[in-house]
């Protein structure tokens, strides 16, 4: 428990983003305008629906959402309150479980979820393979997280944390200046892919584009210009 199970896609061009990951990925989606299921084969990979009013009203980007697996979705929203900046954005009933999506006191948003039904995370290609956490200021974050999760946070490196939940390394907290990462807080979403190099001249010639490169890795963004998300060597 406490530890990632999904990724979902906010999209103002639903069938534009299906197309750029069904070419990219090879995925297939059931055909629900509400909300897409991923799939490659047998395997559900994620989710991808129309961006909700609410959110376009605000303006807010195409976005990859990371979803994480608890016990109990009201047990924990009744530790929110200790963080007056964190924020509770909406709470609904998804695939046998409940649902909740928080910002952490920075603005990162995530998503919680107490069924059984969501389960995507592998290490093999077109899978979701990782999740980690880009901000300013660990120091507004960890109490937080830690306080939610009870997750251990260790200092692997200068500006790098790896988070652990029941001994396990889950995730990784990056600390990054602004001119790196942006204005914005956020959970980023790694999938995999066999070949980086070929994998990131097509999503080139797909429209989409790079915005960093490490060594088995990119960050990259789709045709939207705004839904980033790590293509990585797996």
């Amino acid at each position: 428990m406490n530890s990632f199970c999904w990724a979902d896609l906010s999209s103002y061009s639903l069938n534009k983003s299906q197309e750029f990951y069904r070419s990219l990925f090879g995925w297939n989606f059931t055909d629900d305008p509400n909300y897409s299921i991923a799939h490659q084969g047998e395997n559900e990979i994620c989710g991808i629906y129309p961006m909700p009013s609410k959110f376009r009203n605000l303006g807010m980007p195409h976005f990859w959402m990371s979803y994480i697996q608890v016990d109990s979705v009201k047990s924990l929203l009744s530790k929110i309150p200790a963080f007056p900046n964190a924020k509770l954005e909406m709470t609904d009933e998804f695939q046998n479980g409940d649902i909740a999506l928080i910002r952490d006191p920075q603005g990162a948003g995530f998503t919680i979820y107490d069924g059984s039904d969501l389960s995507c995370r592998s290490s093999s290609p077109g899978r979701l393979v990782w999740n980690e956490l880009h901000l300013s200021d660990e120091r507004k974050a960890i109490p937080f997280y830690q306080h939610l999760f009870g997750w251990e946070f260790v200092n692997a490196a200068d500006g790098h944390y790896e988070i652990l939940a029941d001994q396990q390394h889950v995730s990784d907290l990056f600390v990054m200046p602004n001119s790196l990462k942006g204005k914005y807080e956020y959970w980023v979403c790694s999938f995999g892919v066999s070949d980086l190099a070929k994998s990131t001249k097509q999503i080139a010639d797909l429209g989409g584009g790079i915005l960093s490169e490490e060594a088995s890795r990119c960050l990259v963004h789709d045709p939207s210009g705004e839904a980033f998300f790590y293509v990585q060597q797996c």
